[in-house]
Order: C-alpha cells, then sequence, then structure tokens
C-alpha cells in the first residue's frame, strides 16, 4: 500500500487489545517523551520495545501524542483516529526545525514523486539537509542545534 492511500502503513505496528502503536524509525528524533513518561509500554531495552498492553489504552494515546516527531502514532482497537489539534499549530524553534500539530496534509516533491499523507504531529526539516524529506532527521543543520 502506498503512504498516500488512507490507512497505508506509517512504521511498524506493535498490536495490542486495546491499541495498537506504530513507530517509524526514520522519523524518530529521540526525544524520549514516550521512555519517560510510560517506561513500562516504551522499553529500549526489551524486545519488543513497545507493549500497548502495560498500560490502559487512553494512557498510552496520551504519550504517543506527546511524540513530537510523529514517528509514534496510534490506533485504538474500535477505529477511531487521534483527534487533531485545533487550532492548527505551527513552531519554528531556534535550531530551525519546524512543529506542526493538527489537521495536517503533508505534501512533498521526492524524485517527482508526491507523498500525501494525513498527519497530528510532525517535525519537518527547516534547512533542507534532511535524507528523510520533508521531515528532520537531524542531518542538517536544522537538527544539530537543540534538539527536541
Amino acid at each position: 500500500m502506498s503512504s498516500h492511500e488512507p490507512g497505508a502503513e506509517r512504521g511498524k505496528p506493535y498490536r495490542g487489545d486495546l491499541i495498537t502503536v506504530t513507530f517509524d524509525a526514520r522519523r524518530c528524533l529521540h526525544a524520549a517523551e514516550c521512555v519517560r513518561r510510560l517506561p513500562q509500554v516504551f522499553d529500549t531495552g526489551r524486545r519488543p520495545w513497545i507493549s500497548p498492553d502495560a498500560a490502559p489504552a487512553d494512557e498510552v494515546a496520551e504519550v504517543v501524542r506527546r511524540c513530537p516527531s510523529g514517528a509514534l502514532q496510534y490506533e485504538p482497537a474500535d477505529g477511531t483516529a487521534e483527534l487533531p489539534t485545533a487550532p492548527t499549530t505551527v513552531e519554528r524553534r531556534g535550531d530551525g526545525t519546524l512543529v506542526l500539530r493538527g489537521d495536517l496534509l503533508i505534501m512533498a516533491a521526492d524524485g517527482g514523486d508526491v507523498r500525501d499523507v494525513r498527519e497530528t504531529r510532525v517535525m519537518l526539516c527547516g534547512c533542507g539537509a534532511s535524507g528523510n524529506q520533508p521531515y528532520c532527521d537531524h542531518s542538517g543543520p536544522c537538527g544539530v542545534v537543540g534538539e527536541a
């Protein structure tokens, strides 16, 4: 399934009884919100490192929403979607990265291929040096100075 189709996978799924968490390592900027706030669910020393059933689904969803890069996403078992922040916000950080939250449609030209992806949280590259355009991957000057 291509990334512009509704329901396209956005990373490796970790399925629980009431919630599925997906993780896209290419977008992770290691802010560690997940590990600090819910270590029983997010433990990088364990395999698999995400155990969605180790805490109530609403707590897992709350922590996933704190992921600034959008590398973590969730879907409740009932199929409801994450509600976007309203109004949509754009924050330009001192290092040049752009942090967006809201009802977002990310479109990026990538070698002639256009990627249309619905998002609620993203951290975009502000310097143009990312190897994972349009997302920041800390490879350029906008990801080096003040990490999230």
